[in-house]
């Protein structure tokens, strides 16, 4: 990396310190087209976490007919014994919560949808129908003492449905909120949100009594704007942004998703801002074009080329 870049420029009304949620390993190899060895997944975790990144969110327990490149959540959390950051993991239903408790996870996330479209194709339920399915899931886990977080796909824009109204959102996230949920994740799932749609949801939740303190965005890079759109959530005081380690991932439901924010892409802003995130951007760097080697293709972050490029 040159010396002195990025050149840190603090700006007025950011958070000092952001925490990165990483969702590499499951968001981004779910929707690989090649299943990743368990081993390789695994290493990719410890790397990733020992780049500085204090949360990484392993695996999914979906059924394996759904999404078949994380069959292997028994073989790989047991794997992860040891590893120093936070290890969340999807579950969709009270099976999947019996599997991951069963093998000593303490952070689950659920994962529903602010659109009727894509509830029925992700869950084939209503959204309705997906909240009641996730209402038992988190009960249990409070009483089991577990961190929650919910995810909403679609708060943007949906491919089949359009432009997704703020308040219609805001109903889906506040009875994630009530339901128990520690976290709330906001997804652009096919990456059309713009900051000022992002700033009109965030005050939306504000005003429907969802503090920001209790809110994380997850933004896709469609349309370039990922970055831009984290700006807007941070000068709003949102202090968890979702990213993936390369910019792996999108979305095997909605076929317009490209690729998640990459990890490195928010770090490079994030050190040019002067905001704390105990990344080492150097090793994560390297993670990503070993993980890439792995996958056989360039990593698609443009922080990565870039600094790859310089290094070789």
């Amino acid at each position: 990396m040159t010396t002195g870049l990025p050149m840190t420029v603090p700006a007025q009304g950011l958070p000092a310190r952001v925490r990165i949620h990483e969702v590499g390993p499951r968001d981004g190899l779910q929707n690989e087209k090649t299943v990743v060895p368990t081993a390789t997944k695994a290493e990719f975790v410890r790397r990733l976490a020992a780049a500085g990144l204090d949360t990484v969110e392993a695996t999914s327990f979906v059924h394996p007919k759904w999404v078949p490149q994380l069959a292997d959540a028994e073989e790989l959390f047991p794997l992860l014994t040891g590893v120093s950051a936070r290890l969340p993991v999807l579950v969709p239903n009270e099976r999947g919560l019996d599997r991951a408790m069963a093998l000593g996870a303490r952070e689950i996330a659920v994962f529903a949808s602010a659109t009727e479209s894509f509830a029925k194709a992700n869950l084939n339920r209503t959204v309705d129908e997906a909240l009641a399915m996730f209402e038992p899931v988190v009960t249990r886990a409070i009483e089991q003492g577990l961190r929650i977080r919910g995810y909403l796909s679609m708060c943007f824009g949906d491919p089949w449905e359009g432009a997704v109204p703020v308040e219609q959102v805001v109903r889906v996230t506040k009875a994630l909120a009530e339901m128990g949920c520690d976290e709330l994740s906001l997804g652009d799932t096919i990456g059309v949100a713009t900051p000022g749609h992002v700033e009109a949801l965030l005050q939306g939740l504000n005003e429907a009594g969802v503090p920001t303190s209790r809110i994380a965005v997850h933004f896709h890079d469609t349309y370039g704007q990922a970055l831009s759109n984290t700006l807007a959530a941070l000068r709003h005081g949102v202090t968890t942004v979702d990213a993936s380690a390369g910019g792996l991932g999108g979305c095997p439901y909605a076929k317009s998703a490209t690729g998640n924010l990459a990890t490195e892409d928010l770090v490079w802003m994030l050190d040019g801002l002067g905001i704390e995130t105990g990344v080492d951007l150097a090793a994560l760097t390297a993670t990503s074009v070993w993980m890439a080697d792995q996958l056989g293709r360039p990593s698609p972050s443009r922080t990565v080329r870039a600094l790859s490029h310089k290094e070789s």
